[in-house]
């Protein structure tokens, strides 16, 4: 991973996606009409979001047309949207070494493009369109095998790792700048009805694999390891490792 990268900011980070995909243009023709549409022929991030959402969300019934129009509008609605996909891409290029281009993150990985499907979902889903909400959260599942519920409240900042098995229940709180590994589950305990899922602070990471089920809190800065069972709060700074998650 280049140097620089670590460097990136919210002000250079459009004009470095949009130069290494000029690069890979010439590099790789096979690509070149995906690296236009995507990147070289859009005016920001918010654009390219639009490109790749829509890309995610469409179907035989529902064209891609219709979605670009769609998720168009939410964007140009919800700029928070490209804020936080701007924060989680810099936190991706800044921590992820097996990342060969900037625009990677933003083009080829499940995870990332899992998150931001959600994250137009949640604004549907809280705009009172709940049929698109959930017709985006079985397109991002159907795609990228990540079930995230579209009234889950996600952070800026977020690193989700691979995607594929995350689960996040509807009444899920992660908070900003947290790790998430493959396989994750944020789930109830059987209740119907109420506030039934986890609270993920600031900072917290989840190894692959752990569960962490009821609304209980893991701290700010915690740390669950690969496969935990986690089913009671988990104070900041501290480390849970094991499938009956006990304290390191």
């Amino acid at each position: 991973m280049p140097a620089a990268w670590t460097q990136l900011s919210s002000d250079t980070l459009w004009p470095t996606l949009v130069e290494s995909a000029r690069s890979a243009a010439r590099r790789h023709p096979l690509l070149t009409s995906l690296y236009r549409r995507c990147l070289l022929e859009v005016d920001d991030l918010a654009g390219a979001l639009v490109e790749i959402v829509s890309e995610d969300l469409a179907t035989a019934e529902v064209p891609f047309a219709e979605c670009h129009a769609t998720v168009a509008a939410c964007l140009a609605a919800h700029p928070e949207i490209a804020a936080a996909a701007a924060r989680d891409l810099l936190v991706l290029l800044r921590e992820d070494a097996a990342i060969p281009e900037p625009f990677t993150p933003l083009l080829f990985f499940p995870g990332y493009r899992a998150l931001q499907c959600h994250r137009v979902a949640h604004a549907w889903w809280r705009a009172g369109l709940t049929d698109l909400a959930s017709f985006a959260q079985y397109r991002a599942a159907h795609c990228f095998a990540a079930d995230i519920h579209p009234a889950a409240q996600l952070g800026a900042g977020l690193f989700i790792d691979h995607g594929a098995g995350i689960v996040i229940g509807e009444t899920a709180v992660v908070e900003d700048d947290v790790t998430l590994f493959h396989g994750v589950t944020l789930g109830g305990t059987g209740k119907l009805s109420g506030d039934r899922h986890p609270k993920i602070r600031r900072g917290a990471f989840l190894g692959a694999g752990c569960c962490v089920l009821g609304n209980i809190e893991i701290g700010t800065r915690a740390r669950i390891g690969a496969g935990a069972v986690v089913t009671r709060p988990v104070a900041a700074d501290s480390t849970v490792l094991g499938p009956r998650a006990q304290p390191r």
